[in-house]
């Protein structure tokens, strides 16, 4: 072998052990001067370490670059959001007809979407075969949040319309809570079996998209963007705190996060709140873009009242997001 090419296969094996601990660092620790890397997809990081490995051992023919190559394949199966649903093979998938429960139980189905202001037409139809009990919708108009619920509960249901944030439901409303947060409300719902809980939506800041990485003005706004993020949940944590019993309520909180499943905003749920995909959710659960979606910014929690029984990501023709639905037994 040249020295040349022993030469690039070490430095292609030396790249990717350098690019693994500088990855698994930045998303574990998800430092804000690096907001901007970890916004996109571990994967894409992953794949490109994972392709240098691989062309190390095409050159060196040596056993140290079959071992990055593992290391990365393994890093990659327990860091990436996309590989959680499939250690959730043991729950069923999501499907229009709902499952009764073991207990006997019949799920309360929650469905969360962005419309998209229905610039790409209207989702009802897309929302109706599903028949969701909620559905929480972001960027959408109040008057078509009650052609939505008209349309889903035939007259029937109950909505809530607030800023370009909406929450539609079978159930009966019994207050709403206007965040100062814009986009986000919050609701009172009772069920019929009396009990009542509080539903969340949430509409986060939209996303910086400036992907030159090399650039500091490009690094700073995303440093900036994650920080208002984290400031409007936490605004809206506290809001809810104030005005309810929470976390003693049963709470679903739901809606555009505008940050992928991996980013440190998700962080500030952890306590009391569990993410429904991640538990139970089954095929590929990202949400953006509905075409070719990569990122899973759209999500359902639930506080541990609620015991999730499936969830999935599920294809829209009318917006471009998909659509989460999630279904939940109360526990008693």
């Amino acid at each position: 072998m040249s020295k040349t090419r022993r030469a690039i296969g070490w430095s292609l094996v030396g790249g990717s052990l350098l690019m693994h601990a500088l990855t698994v660092w930045c998303y574990a620790s998800q430092p804000n001067s690096l907001a901007a890397f970890t916004v996109l997809p571990f994967w894409i990081w992953g794949g490109t370490g994972l392709l240098m490995s691989v062309f190390a051992f095409c050159f060196l023919r040596a056993p140290l670059s079959l071992i990055v190559t593992a290391v990365w394949a393994v890093t990659m199966s327990v860091a990436m959001d996309e590989a959680q649903a499939l250690s959730n093979f043991g729950h069923p998938t999501i499907t229009t007809e709902r499952r009764v429960a073991p207990d006997g139980s019949f799920p309360i189905r929650i469905a969360t979407i962005n419309c998209a202001s229905f610039r790409f037409g209207d989702p009802t139809e897309d929302i109706e075969k599903w028949d969701p009990d909620i559905v929480i919708l972001q960027q959408v108009y109040p008057h078509r949040v009650k052609q939505i619920a008209e349309k889903l509960y035939g007259g029937n249901g109950d909505y809530r319309a607030y800023m370009t944030n909406g929450i539609a439901t079978r159930f009966e409303i019994r207050r709403e809570v206007r965040n100062p947060t814009m986009r986000n409300q919050q609701a009172t719902i009772r069920l019929p079996d009396g009990r009542e809980i509080e539903v969340v939506n949430v509409h986060l800041g939209t996303a910086a998209t400036d992907m030159r990485l090399w650039s500091s003005n490009s690094r700073a706004t995303h440093q900036v963007n994650r920080d208002i993020r984290r400031k409007e949940l936490s605004v809206i944590l506290q809001v809810l705190e104030q005005t309810s019993a929470f976390p003693s309520t049963p709470t679903i909180l739901g809606g555009d996060f505008n940050a992928g499943a991996t980013d440190i905003v998700h962080r500030q749920l952890a306590p009391d709140f569990d993410d429904a995909f991640s538990e139970v959710g089954r095929g590929w659960g990202d949400t953006f873009h509905r075409r070719f979606p990569i990122l899973r910014i759209d999500h359902i929690y639930a506080t541990r009242h609620f015991q999730p029984i499936s969830c999935g990501a599920v294809v829209t023709k009318k917006t471009d997001h998909r659509m989460v639905i999630a279904d939940y037994i109360l526990r008693k």
